[in-house]
């Protein structure tokens, strides 16, 4: 631009006055200038600030996510606690109503005649003592019978010898 004042041709003269038209359009040819160098300005700066607008946006970026994702954690911790917390009451209850559960189911069939767990381990044990005096019995009265047994063979033995030679002389 020019800094040169551009020369006007002669107009006739306004109504508002030779002096007050020169300086209106002074003053509008001042504006239009000014206009043109912040144009010039911003194109000349537009990038630097685009640049550094970018560069905020970018950190602020970064805070609101740090920020978010301690707020996350934050919950996540919560709703960890409380439902950790809610599970051990539940499993207590649970606990608790099996336990009534078994006692009245107990005494149901204690009031049936139907042994309960104690009444039958006793039993059990009792039937385990048994089996071991029945074996113990067992394996000393089976040592004396085995040596009759094993004397007994021969004698067997010639009875039937003596059976066969009858036999054999009546002819049959």
């Amino acid at each position: 631009m020019s800094s040169s004042k551009p020369k006007l041709k002669n107009k006739p003269a306004s109504p508002l006055g030779g002096d007050r038209a020169k300086t209106l359009i002074d003053s509008a040819q001042q504006v239009w200038m000014a206009g043109l160098g912040a144009f010039g300005r911003a194109q000349e700066e537009g990038g630097k600030l685009f640049e550094g607008l970018i560069r905020e946006g970018s950190t602020l970026e970064q805070k609101t996510r740090r920020f978010a994702t301690g707020k996350v954690d934050v919950a996540r911790d919560a709703v960890e606690s409380t439902v950790a917390q809610v599970k051990e009451r539940a499993t207590d209850t649970w606990d608790r109503l099996e336990k009534v559960f078994e006692d009245r189911v107990s005494r149901a069939l204690g009031k049936l005649g139907v042994p309960g767990r104690d009444e039958m381990q006793a039993l059990l044990d009792r039937v385990e003592e048994l089996n071991r005096s029945v074996r113990k019995l067992s394996a000393g009265a089976a040592a004396p019978s085995a040596k009759r047994a094993t004397k007994a063979k021969p004698a067997v033995k010639k009875a039937a010898k003596r059976a066969s030679k009858a036999k054999a002389k009546s002819g049959n």
